[in-house]
């Protein structure tokens, strides 16, 4: 009997429900697309109706019985068939569960990923079971019979779900081994960090109005062959980064005894030699005096003078301002004589003019105050200065006792 002797046999209402063998189906779909005026269409507490018409959404009913027509439902204006007097509504309706569906297994090969520290391509493989909810009815009727519709069958339609959740999970580990810069190695023991990411954003699930609630039991690992490909990866690449610490170690501790050096250099000059000119001059002296500890490379007396007058050379050069003043030259104090050293150059010479002239005007006057002669600090005060920088660490025990040394032969 077709449609038309429906009506006109003034039959005027049709019972339309999920029935008892579909109530599994997260999606049911009713078979038939011609529903009269007045007809009672029964949503159960779990799901919820959709109308379709040419592909496109038209409208939604919640739970509940609800009688078909246009006074209580607006929307059905939009799909009331003029052929048939106004009878007639033509429309798909679909059945979606809005209950959370549990329990849904799932496990096998993620696609093949590149390690985001590694730079090795391998392939995941998750296990596990999940929940999850239809949170956007219509979104996922539109994806879902786009891809299986009118399958009548939970394995087509979770295969499907989980299609799209294989996908998401891999957007999620690459997510996190980027932003904490991991290695997928590390995924072993983020099994429940990356559920929890998992369930908070499913990225593929989301497009098709799914929701992931809970995920138990998760495990990721990998084959043999990838986990090996992976470990050598990471030996060669801990191998690589103990010589870059090495290196770095290195520098740095060099960099710190440069700036030791520096700053015990510094003292000196403030201290004890009063300007870089002359820390210069005696740094030279003290080169070329460890050069004769050490033998230098003549030999004899002839060698150690030679050492001494490079040392005496080296000091006269960096610190002209020092010879330009008239400074005295450095004298062994086994050397040292009154009134100079055997071979110094004498004051004046024959024909010198003779300081002063006859009638000339005498320096001083008769009871005028005599100048004090400049005096050097004494041996006391130069001891006493120096324990003074050794007691304040300015120098270490090895200067002091050397220093020391040096006054003392002055004695």
């Amino acid at each position: 009997m077709g449609i038309f002797d429906f009506v006109k046999s003034g039959v005027r209402e049709m019972m339309i429900a999920r029935p008892d063998a579909a109530k599994h189906l997260i999606v049911y779909k009713h078979p038939d697309q011609n529903v009269p005026f007045w007809s009672q269409l029964t949503v159960d507490s779990d799901e919820c109706a959709l109308f379709f018409k040419d592909g496109r959404y038209v409208g939604y009913l919640p739970t509940g019985r609800h009688t078909l027509q246009t006074q209580n439902i607006p929307f059905l204006n939009n799909l009331v068939n003029k052929f048939t007097g106004g009878d007639v509504f033509i429309a798909e309706i679909f059945f979606v569960k809005t209950q959370p569906v549990r329990g849904v297994p799932f496990g096998g090969p993620l696609e093949s990923m590149e390690d985001p520290i590694l730079y090795e391509f391998v392939t995941p493989r998750i296990f596990g079971e999940f929940s999850l909810v239809v949170v956007d009815p219509v979104r996922f009727v539109v994806g879902y019979h786009g891809q299986c519709g009118g399958s009548g069958d939970n394995d087509v339609v979770l295969s499907w779900i989980k299609g799209k959740f294989f996908m998401s999970v891999k957007t999620v580990i690459g997510q996190v081994c980027a932003q904490q810069q991991k290695s997928l190695l590390n995924l072993g023991g983020m099994s429940m960090e990356l559920g929890a990411r998992i369930v908070q954003s499913a990225p593929n699930l989301e497009e098709i109005g799914c929701k992931i609630l809970e995920i138990g039991n998760f495990n990721i690992n990998f084959s043999a062959e990838d986990q090996k490909l992976l470990r050598e990866a990471n030996k060669a690449r801990g191998e690589a980064r103990r010589g870059i610490g090495v290196a770095q170690d290195s520098a740095r501790a060099k960099q710190f005894e440069l700036d030791q050096r520096f700053q015990q250099d510094a003292r000196y000059v403030q201290q004890l030699a009063g300007n870089w000119q002359n820390y210069a001059a005696g740094q030279a002296m003290i080169g070329a005096g460890e050069g004769m500890a050490q033998g230098g490379d003549g030999s004899g007396v002839a060698g150690l003078g030679a050492q001494v007058a490079i040392g005496a050379g080296l000091a006269q050069a960096m610190n002209p301002a020092m010879a330009a003043q008239g400074q005295p030259h450095f004298v062994p104090p086994h050397l040292q004589q009154p009134g100079g050293y055997p071979g110094a150059p004498q004051q004046g010479y024959p024909g010198a003019p003779q300081q002063g002239y006859p009638g000339a005007p005498q320096q001083g006057y008769p009871g005028a105050p005599q100048a004090a002669p400049a005096a050097g600090p004494s041996i006391e005060q130069r001891l006493e200065r120096l324990a003074d920088l050794k007691n304040k660490g300015l120098i270490t025990d090895e200067e002091f006792q050397a220093r020391k040394a040096k006054i003392l032969e002055e004695i």
